[in-house]
């Protein structure tokens, strides 16, 4: 088995609701993720009532396509 070349220090805290907040390397700020639309409706939250983000759901298939 080789050596570990790489490990991700990564921190997230919880704010409150759907909303988080990753600390990740090489990012200044945090990367906030959330909820929007059907996927609020999903965890029945009203759209209205939080402030969209993207879910990581969207970070997974952003970074898979890219």
């Amino acid at each position: 088995m080789s050596d570990v070349v790489y490990v991700s220090s990564v921190r997230i805290e919880r704010p409150g609701g759907p909303t988080r907040l990753a600390y990740l390397p090489a990012e200044k700020e945090p990367v906030r993720f959330g909820v929007h639309d059907e996927v609020a409706k999903h965890y029945k939250l009203d759209p209205a009532k939080v402030e969209p983000h993207a879910t990581t759901l969207d970070y997974i298939v952003a970074a898979t396509a890219g």
